[in-house]
């Protein structure tokens, strides 16, 4: 994990399970499936810190990847053989800033190797007093005509509040099992 956060912030190949069962799984996990996933999202939307979080690791070392947006033009050479999508966004950014990540989700959900793949779409920063709502994040993000016959889960979240994070992983291992 923290040889995929030194490579890039931005995109991130990930295991689900072997970051999920170190919280989730009381005594020795069972053996399941791993799948193969890519985490994108904005500079600033707390992948690198969700992530870490997620593992157990200490948000100590890591190192802000501001300046970084112009990775997003090599996002599409993670995408092949993913098996699902996981799409960090900051709930709490400017508007110029949240119009940028509603047509890079746009693009991933249209993407032709990410098309018919699950999307967890997780809205972090909820803690902040600008955080927008579910609902308008919905309607910001036309994601219901968008994504229409498509798996996917929004999440509010925050890394005060990773029982958040943990209950999207949970609907979203669902959505990766009913694939298998």
């Amino acid at each position: 994990m923290g040889q995929c956060l030194e490579l890039s912030a931005a995109v991130c190949r990930i295991g689900v399970y072997s970051c999920f069962r170190t919280l989730c799984c009381k005594g020795p996990p069972s053996p399941r499936t791993e799948y193969d996933v890519v985490c994108v999202g904005l500079t600033g939307s707390g992948k690198s810190s969700l992530l870490t979080q997620l593992c157990s690791e200490s948000t100590d070392s890591i190192i802000p990847t501001t300046g970084a947006d112009n990775i997003r033009k090599y996002w599409s050479r993670y995408y092949q053989g993913s098996q699902g999508v996981v799409f960090v966004l900051d709930s709490a950014s400017s508007e110029d800033d949240l119009e940028t990540a509603r047509n890079e989700l746009h693009s991933a959900l249209q993407h032709p190797q990410l098309c018919t793949l699950p999307f967890l779409i997780l809205a972090n920063h909820q803690d902040k007093p600008a955080a927008r709502s579910l609902q308008e994040i919905k309607k910001y993000f036309e994601l219901e005509p968008l994504a229409r016959g498509q798996r996917w889960i929004l999440q509010p979240c925050s890394v005060e509040n990773m029982d958040a994070v943990k209950e999207g992983f949970n609907q979203f291992i669902n959505l990766l099992e009913e694939i298998d």
